[in-house]
């Protein structure tokens, strides 16, 4: 390829290397020029331009990178169309991902017009999230260059998305006086969390004395009919010889490894009986924060085989953000603000296609669908919740006595949803880098569904949008980043959140958290069908 400025009389077929104007024409860079634009060119007045002019032999930008892409050996990937030099690989499952870096590298020593970059070794993925790029550099590249990448790529799988397999769990708590019932209610509650991002289920648990023979006894049991046993102990991992190593054995297992060098996270273990893995939770587990037990759980729940080595070569990258309440913080000043969300719950609205009745108000299992929804944004990780009231706001009140959650009345709720997305922002305090927009009648999402939203986002440094999807399609709830929050401000009318997605050029992270981000109870017919019953 030669690249430079020629006569504009003989740019016929070449690439244009910058945007160019020429009257009420405006030409994009990469645009390739035919006669009738060399014309037009010529008669605005340029005698020169700048680019790119493919040689024989060469291939365009698109060409070369859909070759090398089509030639990745990969799992669960999907490749996307090329555009602009490059195409896009994204995950087709939720998983932990995996990447034969030496390939990698040896594709980006070839020629530096041709790049391939990639997510970080066993980094864990959402399904859709863009895993790897394809990218050629200059508008042509030689095709001998693009056939010895083809070459390297035949070589081997390239990377994988190893999907999570949904996995019966047990779990093992261990109690001393000290131990207070609220800490290992809350940490079984964590635990459900961390287990639903791979569809997996807690589906047993036991509470023993912190002693060998119990626990070994409970491990025992626990083992034969689950997949993964998890054992937290009421105190914290100080010999190799401890309890949870110790039970282990004692119920017929191997211990793989006690220790690891990850902080948070030096003191797991991990251990197996039969093909079922035990996991000795270190403290910090009992926090939603990433730590080093998420890094072994999410390869477990992958299939991934987890050895003695795989552990200990995890302490690059091991060193992972403090959490400000742990004992002698090494540096407070380096920890990054994690983005805080606070969530909105709109309650405005005036159910109009239910024919009279609020559905907000019917029951399901015995309780206001208002309070149902708002007692899970409640038990979710967002920082504060605050409920947008309106239409009926008294009866809506008196469905939320007793909970803490303040209301922020929207008194032009009758112009639509804009007034009460506009109410709800405003009311949010000024810390708040997102806000996690959840609408008052959604019976079936879960804590579990928004924690994992609040946790993309934070993954996202608070900067993209993030969008709970169903089977691919969008719905809700949604968490708008702080920076969207001025358009908030100019909507007017129906208008909602999606209207801001699609205008404002934000980057946008979707979820999939199942049926519950479709259920639909605008209508007497499907709220029934959802479980619940209309009240006057």
């Amino acid at each position: 390829m030669r690249f430079g400025a020629i006569p504009v009389g003989h740019a016929k077929g070449a690439v244009l290397a910058h945007s160019t104007g020429a009257g009420d024409r405006r030409y994009r860079k990469g645009h390739v020029l035919a006669a009738e634009d060399v014309t037009i060119l010529a008669a605005s007045g340029l005698s020169e331009i700048v680019v790119a002019v493919l040689e024989p032999g060469d291939l365009g930008e698109d060409q070369a990178a859909e070759a090398i892409a089509a030639s990745m050996r990969h799992r669960h990937i999907e490749v996307k169309p090329a555009a602009t030099g490059r195409v896009n690989l994204h995950a087709r499952e939720a998983g932990v991902f995996t990447v034969d870096a030496g390939l990698i590298d040896a594709i980006n020593a070839i020629d530096p017009s041709i790049t391939v970059a990639t997510l970080a070794q066993h980094a864990t993925v959402e399904k859709d999230q863009m895993v790897a790029t394809v990218k050629i550099i200059p508008f042509a590249v030689s095709g001998d260059l693009v056939r010895q990448a083809t070459e390297l790529c035949a070589k081997g799988e390239m990377f994988a998305v190893n999907a999570f397999v949904a996995k019966r769990v047990g779990v093992i708590q261990t109690v001393l006086p000290s131990v207070k019932a609220s800490v290992l209610d809350k940490t079984a509650r964590l635990t459900e969390q961390r287990l639903a991002r791979s569809g997996s289920r807690l589906v047993a648990e036991r509470r023993t004395a912190h002693e060998v023979g119990a626990v070994a006894e409970a491990t025992r049991q626990l083992a034969r009919d689950n997949d993964l046993v998890v054992i937290f102990g009421a105190s914290a991992l100080a010999d190799f010889d401890d309890v949870i190593p110790a039970a282990i054995r004692a119920a017929g297992g191997t211990v793989v490894r006690s220790g690891m060098p990850v902080d948070p996270g030096n003191l797991l273990v991990l251990g197996h009986i039969g093909k079922t893995a035990v996991l000795g939770a270190p403290g910090c587990a009992r926090s939603p924060k990433e730590n080093g037990f998420d890094w072994v759980l999410d390869r477990l729940m992958a299939g991934l085989d987890v050895t003695a080595a795989d552990i200990a070569g995890m302490g690059v990258g091991g060193l992972l953000m403090e959490i400000p309440t742990r004992p002698q913080p090494r540096d407070l000043s380096a920890i990054p603000p994690i983005p805080r969300v606070h969530a909105v719950l709109l309650a405005a609205g005036r159910s109009s296609r239910m024919g009279g009745p609020n559905k907000l108000l019917a029951l399901f299992q015995g309780k206001p669908l208002v309070r149902r929804t708002a007692e899970r944004v409640l038990g979710s990780k967002a920082e504060s919740t605050v409920v947008v009231t309106g239409h009926q706001a008294g009866r809506i009140g008196d469905a939320l006595a007793g909970l803490d959650i303040p209301a922020a009345h929207n008194a032009d709720f009758a112009s639509g949803l804009a007034s009460s997305l506009k109410a709800g922002v405003l009311a949010l305090p000024e810390d708040a880098a997102g806000a996690l927009i959840v609408l008052g009648d959604m019976p079936e999402v879960l804590p579990a569904d928004l924690d994992r939203l609040i946790e993309a986002f934070e993954r996202a440094g608070g900067r993209a949008v993030v969008r709970a999807t169903h089977d691919g399609k969008r719905g809700n709830p949604v968490i708008l980043p702080r920076a969207l929050f001025p358009a908030v401000a100019h909507l007017e009318g129906d208008t909602g959140a999606r209207h801001l997605i699609e205008s404002e050029g934000v980057d946008v992270i979707d979820i999939e958290i199942g049926a519950g981000a479709a259920v639909d109870v605008d209508t007497p017919e499907a709220l029934a069908g959802a479980g619940g019953v209309l009240q006057d």
